[in-house]
């Protein structure tokens, strides 16, 4: 979505982010206490680099992830991932999944559909390219690191969700019913038109909880 723009143009955007105190984790207003999930990837350690085969410069397909922590009560969960670094007023969303069951605790690898996969048979909504799909990181060369927020909700009720809702559907319902959440961090960057790769980071090991 924004690979295309020429390197001098994302580095003369480095200091315009959305921020991650935008992404939906960080302005919901969840209450003090509220109970915390576990979320983690094989794929990927916590604020580490993703393997290029999530990004749109290898196969783009969405990541595995599993969580642990889910309290009773619970009665669906949802998963949003937005970009906190896209050179936007507000962050990028790049996937939001709603409808999961309180018994799920993974996303197996490309169970999102993609652009060319149809992916697990999920209720996936709208990304900000406006398809119901993964939309696969890809930062603008020269712009620096992109945090990709993987954020997942544990709901006290099923909303009814429109065939393929967006951001703002879906935060109308988590400010009502969202009684847990957790957070993982996985990192980007494309230096002179290819994502770039940090050697020793980014493998699996010991996977810390957003």
């Amino acid at each position: 979505m924004l690979e295309k723009l020429p390197e001098a143009v994302g580095r003369a955007l480095q200091g315009v982010r959305a921020g991650l105190d935008n992404i939906v984790f960080n302005t919901l207003g969840l209450r003090e206490g509220m109970a915390s999930l576990a979320l983690t990837s094989v794929a990927f350690a916590d604020h580490a680099p993703m393997p290029p085969r999530y990004t749109a410069d290898g196969e783009g397909v969405s990541p595995p992830l599993q969580w642990t922590g889910v309290p009773s009560g619970v009665a669906s969960l949802v998963l949003i991932v937005e970009d906190g670094d896209s050179p936007t007023p507000n962050p990028l969303v790049h996937a939001i999944v709603v409808g999961l069951g309180p018994e799920d605790d993974r996303l197996v690898e490309a169970a999102i559909p993609s652009s060319d996969r149809e992916g697990a048979g999920l209720h996936v909504g709208r990304n900000s390219s406006l398809q119901a799909t993964w939309l696969p990181p890809d930062p603008p060369p020269g712009h620096g690191v992109h945090r990709y927020a993987f954020q997942l909700f544990a709901l006290d009720s099923v909303p009814v969700f429109s065939e393929e809702p967006g951001r703002d559907e879906v935060f109308g319902e988590l400010r009502d019913h969202a009684i847990a959440s957790g957070l993982l961090i996985g990192t980007c960057e494309r230096s002179d038109g290819s994502i770039k790769i940090e050697e020793g980071v980014g493998a699996p090991g010991p996977l810390a909880a957003g």
